[in-house]
């Protein structure tokens, strides 16, 4: 290597670059970096005192390796050392290095600490801007426990360097990024505002920056930078392009800086001072009106910059969503690029014009760009333009074009993007329903959908046809018809045979009087699908088959050979096994009536939210409802209410790990069990040749549990135990040195299924072994002898305890009496929740051990808020509903401190365990969580909105409940502040 002198520029360092890119191979350039290495560490370890431009040297070697892509163990001392030098060379280097190498947890963190308050003492503004950079780029608790004191101060003092004030700004806002408890902002705020101010645009632009952060959080104390915002936007928009000269971007003034105003803007409502508001509509009017005037430059970067602030202003116009004549004038701007050479631009447009349709003061506008729209759905080469087509489509229909809309999306569904179109056709789906004129152009547009993108017609979609057919009398007849001839096509879709396997099983004899389709046609058409199905589709089907025993006797010996044939009886599947040998057995034994009465025709579903719109919005992500679910309520739509989905029974045999409520059921089947006292006709037509219905079981089958007075208190712990669940539904409830009582629960609506696992750990046998539910006075408990049967549909839950009014009833099946030394026996539970309860039940679990009676009683892992149905709702909706409880009964507050530590994802997790549904941007602070549902129960649903406020400066929190039901708010309320 070549001599050096100290005044050409670090020589060796170019020197060493030069041969490492000379390297031919990766075994030399290795070995070029070794020699290195053993030279710098020999340099650094010898007993001559080195300069700080050999260190510099040296230090600049080792940070260009590490960006090499190999470790570095040495040198971080002479790094730190470079700190104390008066060269700004020098220091620079050593901040680099420490900046890039030096983990936040480094024993060498205090030594920088050190020497970056030496540095921000210093007053000389290039080494303070270094400091200022280092904490930011290292950015550690740490530093920000040390520093987070002193930046404010210099970030207002006004002594401090413009380019010190810009640094320190933007570390600020590195250091609440990362810690926001450590930065106090309470004595600077007025002060930082004030920065607005500041004649230095550098300065204003970083502490806008700062601004729009602290105010997501805190937007009461920083309300007064909206006017400040205001005025400094007002002189950038009626500036001239030679005004800004420093600026000014390609004839555009201080884009950025109106970018990020304007975005400021976005986190406040319209402003409230008339003078204040007139002149923001005054900005936006002339960012509007240039945006008309031919292009100062035809260089990209000029329309880059103007038609960002152009965007940003639109947003702005929309988040105020109160000027019409802005709202018009910006569609109209948006409409001049629909049609834009840019693909970018295009795209922006469609965007922003999907929001604007959700508005009543230009939903009229946008739809006259319908044509436009529909052609870019047609020929746009980008798929991500197509899609933002779809969205403004979907966004714009309303019951004067929905034909149209339809029509075209299904039309285009042919030839979509595989990538897009289960997207399609749920917005079809959902716009059908919404809009329909009548029924039968409903049934027609979902079987049509079906028939082009069945592959893509998800489970919510034909569930959703079925509900609504099953609660439409008058269109029940015209679907049959309609599902019978789509059946007939030689390529039919396995969705459309699900469809017409439940519609015709349910209403196949409204078509049974025309010979075409005559009930042997029928069973001979769907038949005809059977082999080609899956397994859950055949087990549709072979519910189908029973209900046509019930509805056309004359195929009572047809289905009979179907069902007795060998494929099916000893049929690999348990599923299909089963289904074959009990369905067979039933119109064998089963007597006219008690056919009649276990394979009636469905119920009506209750109404509900649309599973649909909650899968597109699923699918769409957060923060998507506003555009999905607008709030425009097009007076003139005919709403069509269907339903919860069908829980069908097509899951395979139930087991502790099954599908216990159809949570995540296949199809619905014509399913028997649908009338009160369904499950109690099946036993006895099993049991007994007397297959007479009961309401409840014999004496000899069951008996009730024994009354409060015969069991003993809960354990001292029993709370604490209760309390792990409310969350949650799965876990140990309890566990001592002879027994552990496991527990996995499913509930939905107002019926829930537990399993109850008791372990015995010794190997000794437990004798008298006999675990019971009680609740005083409010529950009762039914025990079954033989298997537990499934719970009623939980569409229209039966009660085997007739008309006894009770909170809670609970239908149990009876366990061995013995346990063996290391064995786990295991107890089912069906549980229907028929009013609002406060107490949980007991379980007394009683048995003998080693001769000893044991006696342990607990509290039931079933609380109030296991019923909970999540509810998703607008922030408009959510408002009115919130003022609508507003009778002080209604409410439950309670504040309280933080039991844990306070994290987001934690506490977010907890609120959707308790069962409510997170609605976002409802609440102006983000750090807020607001949730609603619905407390599901026989006779009544309680409506439940609740708002958590975490203050994590204080470690407190504040939790509101509301609901319709005094006991319930505040039962809520405790239940769910012991969980935080």
């Amino acid at each position: 290597m070549p001599a050096v002198s100290k005044g050409d520029g670090m020589r060796g360092l170019a020197v060493f670059i030069s041969d490492i890119r000379n390297c031919k191979s990766k075994e030399a350039e290795i070995k070029r970096i070794n020699k290195e290495l053993a030279n710098i560490r020999s340099k650094f370890k010898g007993d001559k005192a080195l300069d700080g431009y050999s260190k510099k040297k040296y230090v600049c070697k080792l940070l260009f390796i590490f960006l090499l892509g190999h470790d570095i163990d040495f040198g971080h001392m002479e790094a730190v050392n470079l700190l104390s030098s008066n060269k700004y060379t020098e220091k620079q280097i050593g901040y680099l290095f420490i900046s890039v190498l030096v983990n936040s947890n480094s024993e060498l963190i205090r030594l920088i600490n050190n020497a970056i308050k030496n540095d921000l003492a210093s007053r000389n503004p290039t080494f303070m801007c270094l400091a200022l950079h280092c904490i930011a780029n290292v950015g550690s608790r740490e530093m920000g426990e040390a520093f987070a004191a002193d930046i404010p101060r210099i970030l207002v003092a006004g002594d401090s360097m413009d380019s010190v004030k810009q640094s320190a700004a933007l570390c600020l806002l590195r250091l609440y990024k990362a810690s926001p408890d450590l930065v106090p902002m309470g004595e600077w705020t007025a002060r930082v505002v004030h920065l607005l101010n500041d004649q230095h645009m550098g300065v204003v632009t970083a502490a806008v920056s700062l601004i729009t952060c602290l105010c997501k959080k805190n937007p009461d104390d920083f309300k007064t930078c909206v006017s400040l915002a205001v005025s400094r936007l007002s002189r950038i928009v009626s500036s001239a392009s030679t005004d800004l000269q420093d600026y000014t971007y390609y004839f555009v003034p201080a884009p950025w800086l109106s970018v990020k105003l304007l975005r400021l803007l976005q986190c406040y409502p319209p402003p409230e001072d008339a003078a204040v508001k007139g002149r923001l509509v005054e900005c936006l009017e002339t960012v509007l009106n240039k945006a008309q005037e031919p292009p100062k430059s035809k260089k990209v970067q000029h329309s880059n910059a103007k038609n960002a602030i152009l965007f940003e202003t639109i947003s702005l116009i929309i988040h105020y969503d109160s000027e019409p004549n802005l709202l018009v004038r910006a569609c109209n701007q948006l409409g001049q690029f629909l049609q834009h050479r840019e693909t970018n631009l295009r795209y922006l447009a469609l965007e922003s014009m999907c929001t604007l349709a959700s508005s009543e003061f230009s939903h009229e506008a946008v739809k006259t760009h319908i044509d436009t729209v529909i052609n870019a759905l047609k020929t746009e080469r980008d798929v991500s333009v197509r899609q933002r087509a779809a969205d403004l489509l979907y966004a714009m229909c309303d019951r004067s074009n929905a034909k149209q809309i339809v029509s075209e999306m299904l039309r285009y569904l042919e030839t979509a993007d595989y990538a897009i179109r289960e997207e399609i056709v749920l917005k079809v789906a959902i716009l059908a329903e919404k809009y329909a004129v009548d029924y039968s152009w409903y049934v027609d547009t979902i079987l049509n959908l079906i028939r082009i993108a069945g592959d893509y017609v998800s489970e919510e979609v034909w569930y959703r046809v079925l509900q609504i057919v099953t609660n439409r009398d008058d269109v029940q007849g015209y679907a049959a018809k309609t599902v019978f001839e789509a059946l007939q096509a030689p390529a039919c879709h396995e969705n459309m045979v699900k469809v017409g396997g439940y519609i015709l099983g349910e209403f196949g004899n409204l078509i049974a009087g025309d010979p075409r389709s005559s009930p042997p046609v029928q069973f001979s058409l769907l038949h005809s699908k059977f082999h080609l199905c899956s397994v859950a589709t055949r087990a549709l089907l072979l519910s189908t088959y029973i209900k046509f025993i019930n509805l056309f006797p004359e195929t009572k010996a047809t289905i009979q050979g179907v069902l007795r044939a060998g494929s099916q009886l000893r049929n690999a599947d348990v599923e299909l096994q089963q289904r074959a040998v009990e369905y067979l057995t039933l119109s064998s034994v089963a007597s006219t009536d008690v056919l009649a009465t276990v394979l009636e025709e469905m119920p009506p579903f209750p109404e509900r939210e649309s599973s649909i719109l909650a899968k597109l919005k699923r699918k769409k992500g957060p923060g998507a409802g506003s555009a999905l679910d607008d709030g425009r309520r097009d007076p003139s739509s005919n709403d069509i209410n269907g339903g919860m989905e069908p829980t069908p029974s097509t899951v395979s045999t139930p087991s502790p790990s099954a599908d216990l409520l159809g949570l995540r059921a296949a199809p619905p089947p014509a399913a028997p069990p649908a009338s009160a006292g369904a499950g109690n006709l099946l036993v006895d037509v099993f049991d007994g040749p007397a297959a007479q219905p009961s309401l409840g079981p014999t004496p000899e089958e069951a008996f009730l549990s024994p009354g409060p007075e015969d069991i003993g208190p809960p354990i001292p712990e029993a709370d604490e135990l209760l309390n792990k669940f409310v969350c949650k539904n799965n876990g140990v409830l309890f566990e001592n040195q002879l027994l552990q009582i496991g527990v996995k629960s499913e509930f939905r609506q107002n019926l829930g299924r537990m399993y109850l696992f008791y372990g015995n750990k010794t190997s000794v046998q437990f004798q008298n072994f006999s675990p019971t539910v009680v609740h005083p006075g409010d529950l009762q408990t039914h025990i079954l002898s033989g298997p537990a049967q499934p719970p009623a549909s939980p569409r229209r839950p039966s009660s085997p305890w007739g008309s006894r009014l009770t909170q809670l009833a609970v239908q149990t099946k009876r366990v061995a009496a013995q346990v063996d030394g290391g064995a786990q026996v295991q107890q089912v539970l069906n549980i229907e929740c028929l009013r609002d309860f406060l107490t949980p039940p007991l379980l007394s679990v009683r048995f003998r051990y080693g001769g000893a009676p044991q006696a342990l009683t607990l509290k039931l892992p079933v609380t109030i808020n296991k019923f909970f149905q999540p509810t998703e709702m607008a922030a408009q909706d959510f408002f009115q509903r919130w003022k609508q409880l507003s009778l002080p009964q209604q409410e439950a507050q309670k504040i309280f401190k933080a039991n844990h530590p306070m994290d987001a994802e934690v506490t977010k997790a907890k609120l959707l365990g308790f069962g409510s549904a997170l609605l976002d941007n409802v609440d102006p602070n983000p750090e807020n969580f607001v949730g609603a549902g619905i407390i599901q129960t026989k006779a009544l649903q309680v409506g439940c909105l609740l708002r958590l406020e975490p203050n994590a400066q204080a470690q407190m929190y504040r939790l509101t409940l509301r609901t319709s039901k005094e006991p319930v708010s505040r039962h809520l309320c405790e239940l769910l502040a012991q969980q935080f």
